[in-house]
């Protein structure tokens, strides 16, 4: 039992109460009974507002649900009727008149400078530290670490340096450096010599020739650092440093100019993520949440750990400062942007308790500590900055429809109030992932016309709404079928029409999803430009060396120029993202009936049971043909959600499916075998993760809006208590 410490009429956990007044509020200009008494009012006033929201969402689904009941075969034979309805019943709300978005004070890693975004769970420090300081990367190593380079020809991996595989490194980063830093006459892999004469660069090629640069302007500055000397350079707002050393004649991995890396600016900005990819389910979770995002707004944040019997320790980086070419100061920020993700309104949390005993909203207190955390980022005396505009930037996840951004906005409204905040400090960013705020996307970025700062698509838990939305329509299709039905493409054009009609260009990122593959890099490069071509100024990628191979595609293609150009083109058909992406006629045979549960419970299984045991909220998780996905809370709700529906509809039954977890857990048994923490769930199957497990898929229907968090955050705590 928690002894809970009394604040108001609230009662908070103490670890909280501790971060509190002993981390977070030490050089801040705001006293404890201020931030209580504002809290506890917060609190009184919006928790009532909240649950009418979440009622809400509940009627529309009912009635959703008994439209189909009453009308089978009705999106097919009167799909005028359907939408009619959906309008009818508030589901759809009319449009308003044209507006543009306002935000002010918007970081440049925003508004103007696209490329990659990571995400990542802000209670790891070390991945929070990587991925903070993932704005630089080597595209040596990107290249070198990867299946971006073959292994034919002796060019495989070794344990030691291999260095025909890095010839092979130089050779492709070279003509990289062709794309995006062309030279007046030559090829970067035939240079020998880059020159600073009068601040100009000066190249020498292998035949003699005395070259420069196609653009000089492309040219911005110098730095010596460690003995090294770098060149900079820059071209869609996205830097590059060329990292010579005069000393590395004979050194295979150096070019022979001496150029022994090529830097690349490529997590633009990350999500610290408070949300579908952490477990945090009380009190101390939610400390330890909180305490690294204030280490990260402090500057302070460090990690420590060993590899190869050495102590490393890990800290943020500071910015990089150069020479320009006229003799000017030059500094370019060392981080990348950071953005917080709070979770939504559905729910709550007993870090801290109301008047009557009931958990509080956990959007409430994720509104109150990341902004408090954040306002040490506004001091001047702060060793480093995050934002250099004084703004903080939310992700708000998981809202439906216009009403619900609209009480973001008002919950943001009272802490800036009870904080002594300018108005709209506290920007958002609106996850376009739930159906009903797609087809009033333009009104929900209305409701927060002067904070937006983000807009995105997701196909994983845009998918799970989509089910659970249509549970009653009937069966849906398998899972990679729907990936290539018509709404998910009009939903993916739509996103980014919407976000170009409220002018969104310069204030905010339009945002595409991640790339669930982070073994699978060549690929990754060979289709992830797409993101770009559709108009997204971000796109979210897995890993640091994701993003600095991601990072190379915005040297391709300039995104805001893309965008001027798709502005002229129609909307999107908001039909065709009405259509639900139904099995119809078609019929499964019984192995892709087997195969789909299979595929399925497995995925379920090998994210739930690290997530119950271990209290790991993302990680990669190989699936039945042991590729590694990245899984979090998305894909876990598409999967149990697919199954939920197959079963609603009779496509398999209760027990096919039990049988087909029962067989997914010793698989995921033996892919676990050399983890000494992971529990067996084989052959009892009676511990708490496989039960969860199974209740995500049996108990699916009946989630509110097919959410995965109830249900997990409940046997976790079981889990942690036992």
């Amino acid at each position: 039992m928690t002894d809970y410490i009394r604040k108001q009429n609230l009662s908070v956990h103490p670890q909280l109460v501790d971060l509190l007044n002993n981390e977070i509020l030490p050089g801040l200009d705001i006293s404890e009974q201020q931030v209580w008494e504002g809290f506890a009012s917060l609190v009184e006033k919006l928790s009532p507002v909240n649950r009418a929201l979440l009622a809400k969402r509940e009627s529309l689904q009912s009635q959703i649900d008994q439209w189909h009941k009453a009308n089978p075969g009705g999106l097919n034979n009167d799909f005028a009727s359907y939408k009619k309805f959906l309008t009818n019943i508030g589901y759809i709300v009319p449009e308003g008149e044209k507006f543009s978005a306002g935000t002010q004070n918007v970081d440049a890693e925003i508004a103007s400078i696209a490329g990659p975004q990571l995400v990542v769970p802000v209670n790891n420090a070390r991945f929070a530290l990587n991925a903070a300081n993932a704005r630089w990367g080597s595209l040596y190593d990107a290249y070198y670490g990867t299946d971006v380079i073959d292994s034919e020809e002796g060019r495989q991996p070794t344990k030691g340096y291999n260095p025909v595989r890095g010839k092979a490194v130089i050779r492709k980063a070279a003509e990289f450096l062709d794309t995006s830093i062309p030279l007046a006459t030559g090829k970067h892999s035939s240079v020998t010599d880059y020159s600073i004469v009068e601040g100009k660069i000066v190249v020498t090629l292998s035949d003699g020739t005395i070259t420069g640069f196609k653009d000089p302007d492309q040219f911005i500055g110098s730095r010596q650092h460690e003995g090294h000397f770098y060149l900079l350079f820059q071209k869609n707002n996205l830097h590059i440093e060329l990292k010579i050393d005069d000393d590395s004649e004979g050194d295979t991995s150096a070019s022979a100019a001496g150029v022994i890396d090529v830097l690349v600016e490529s997590a633009i900005s990350t999500i610290m993520d408070c949300e579908d990819s952490v477990a945090a389910v009380d009190g101390e979770d939610k400390a330890l949440v909180y305490r690294n995002w204030l280490g990260l707004m402090k500057g302070d944040l460090e990690v420590s750990f060993q590899k190869d019997s050495k102590t490393i320790t890990r800290k943020l980086n500071r910015n990089r400062l150069y020479t320009g070419k006229r003799g000017n100061k030059v500094e370019l920020h060392g981080r990348s942007l950071l953005l917080v993700r709070n979770v939504g309104h559905l729910m709550t949390n007993p870090a801290i308790l109301d008047a009557n005993g009931d958990r509080i909203p956990e959007g409430f207190m994720d509104a109150l500590f990341t902004t408090l955390c954040a306002m040490h980022d506004f001091k001047d005396d702060a060793p480093l900055h995050n934002s250099r505009k004084k703004s903080i930037y939310i992700v708000k996840p998981k809202m439906h429809g216009p009403e619900e951004v609209a009480f973001t906005n008002t919950l943001f409204s009272e802490v800036e109030d009870i904080l002594g905040l300018p108005r709209n400090t506290m920007k958002v960013g609106v996850m376009d992932e739930e159906r009903r705020t797609t087809v009033n996307l333009k009104e929900c970025i209305r409701a927060v016309k002067d904070r937006i700062v983000f807009i995105n698509t997701g196909f994983l838990d845009r998918t799970g709404d989509e089910i659970h939305t249509s549970m009653q329509a009937g069966a849906f299709l398998p899972k990679e079928r729907i990936k290539q039905k018509t709404w998910i493409h009009a939903y993916e054009d739509w996103n980014v029409d919407i976000g170009i009609e409220c002018g969104l260009q310069g204030v905010a990122q339009i945002g595409k999803g991640m790339w669930p593959k982070p073994d699978e890099m060549e690929q990754m490069l060979a289709m992830k430009i797409d993101h770009l071509k559709a108009g997204a100024n971000c796109a979210w990628v897995p890993s640091p060396t994701g993003a600095t191979l991601h990072a190379t595609h915005y040297h391709q293609e300039n995104v805001f120029a893309i965008q001027k150009e798709l502005a002229k083109r129609e909307r999107a058909n908001i039909d065709d993202i009405l259509t639900v992406p139904l099995l119809g006629d078609h019929t499964l045979t019984k192995q892709e009936i087997q195969n789909e549960l299979d595929n399925n419970a497995q995925g379920i299984l090998g994210y739930v049971v690290r997530w119950i045991d271990q209290g790991v909220g993302c990680s990669k998780v190989p699936d039945i043909n042991n590729v590694g996905l990245m899984e979090d809370r998305a894909t876990l709700r598409i999967s149990s959600q697919l199954l939920a529906n197959w079963l609603e509809h009779n496509i398999c039954t209760e027990q096919e499916v039990l049988e087909a977890m029962k067989r997914m857990a010793r698989i995921v048994d033996e892919q676990n075998v050399n983890d000494p923490s992971y529990v067996q769930m084989a052959p009892d199957f009676d511990g708490v993760a496989f039960k969860s497990a199974c209740a995500l898929v049996f108990e699916g229907a009946a989630q509110p809006s097919g959410y995965t968090e109830p249900l997990l955050h409940a046997y976790r705590l079981d889990a942690k208590q036992a």
